[in-house]
């Protein structure tokens, strides 16, 4: 309110603010990954090198992903949630094909990391994995919406 309208420093952009999100929450598996890991700055690099190594097989999945996820919005949009069911799930099927890949990358990051950051690791990939299961439960059913798209 107040002081913001007093403040000398420009607001951030919605780019910039989008950035600072994805770096919090590790957008495109890039941004922050292991901030409490405390990582040493020669695992960074080693991560980085390992991330490269696999970057262009993500964006592959992800480009096979695309067109049907686009279509799920669209179905969504038109309130079709048969069709968007069925989009969800052939993008499902596509991602879940690069599943050895992130595997693999997950395997090399693994082996980089000491006894302590392994479990911490192993932890927060159980996270995400229990909340990837729950995350997209009731969407297309009746009364159950999936979220807004961000753009």
């Amino acid at each position: 309110g107040v002081s913001a309208a007093q403040s000398t420093t420009t607001p951030p952009s919605r780019a910039q603010r989008s950035g600072e999100m994805q770096g919090r929450r590790g957008g495109g598996r890039g941004g922050e990954f292991g901030r409490d890991l405390n990582l040493t700055d020669a695992q960074k690099a080693q991560i980085k090198t390992i991330r490269a190594k696999y970057q262009p097989q993500n964006e592959a999945l992800r480009a096979q992903a695309k067109p049907f996820m686009d279509a799920a919005r669209a179905a969504r949009q038109k309130g079709d949630s048969a069709a968007f069911r069925s989009n969800i799930e052939k993008a499902h099927q596509v991602m879940q094909g690069g599943q050895s890949i992130r595997t693999q990358e997950n395997a090399e990051i693994r082996a980089i990391l000491t006894p302590d950051q392994q479990a911490k690791f192993d932890a927060n990939q159980k996270k995400m994995a229990e909340r990837g299961k729950a995350g997209h439960k009731g969407w297309g059913r009746k009364g159950k919406t999936a979220p807004a798209a961000k753009s």
